[in-house]
C-alpha cells in the first residue's frame, strides 16, 4: 500500500517537539475566552461572498438543526459547515504531538468525533452535508462557493 503524501499547506513544522506553555493558566484561559465560535472573519467573508454569488435563500447558524450548521439551504436540505483548521483538526494526527497539554489533544479529538457523528446523523435524516476547511476557503473562495452551489443545484 502506497501512503499518499499530504501537502503541508499551513507551513507547520511537524518535526518540532512539544514544549511547555509559556503563558500562565489564567492568562491562557483569558485568551481562549475571547475566541469566537461563530462570526469569525473567514466565515463572514465566505457568507457575504455566497450571498453575492447565489440567488438561493439560506440561513446561517441554525440552532434547530443538530450541529448548528453555519449555512442551511432548507428548501434543498443542504447543511454547510465551515470548519477551522485548528479547532476541527485538519491533518490532526500530523501535529497533535505539538500541543502543549493533553487537554487540547482531547478537545480536538472530541471535536473531530462530534463532527463525524453529526454528519452521519444529518445524512441519515436526509440532509446533504458539505464540510469546507478554512484553508480551502482562504486559498480559493470561488472554488468553495462553487462546491456549495453545485450541491444546491443552482
Amino acid at each position: 500500500m502506497v501512503k499518499k503524501k499530504i501537502a503541508n499547506t499551513l507551513g507547520r513544522n511537524f518535526r518540532k517537539s512539544r514544549e511547555n506553555d509559556k503563558i500562565s493558566v489564567t492568562k491562557r484561559s483569558e485568551i481562549m475566552a475571547k475566541i469566537k465560535s461563530k462570526g469569525t472573519k473567514f466565515e463572514t467573508d465566505f457568507i457575504n461572498y455566497l450571498k453575492q454569488s447565489t440567488k438561493t435563500r439560506f440561513k446561517t447558524n441554525v440552532k434547530l438543526i443538530k450541529g448548528k450548521p453555519d449555512i442551511v439551504f432548507g428548501k434543498h436540505k443542504v447543511c454547510v459547515f465551515l470548519d477551522s483548521d485548528f479547532w476541527h483538526g485538519w491533518q490532526f494526527p500530523r501535529w497533535r504531538h505539538l500541543l502543549k497539554n493533553d487537554f487540547w489533544i482531547e478537545k480536538i479529538e472530541n471535536n473531530r468525533k462530534r463532527d463525524k457523528k453529526i454528519s452521519r446523523y444529518l445524512k441519515q435524516e436526509g440532509w446533504t452535508v458539505v464540510r469546507i476547511w478554512e484553508h480551502k476557503i482562504k486559498r480559493s473562495k470561488k472554488k468553495a462557493i462553487f462546491q456549495v452551489i453545485k450541491v444546491v443545484g443552482e
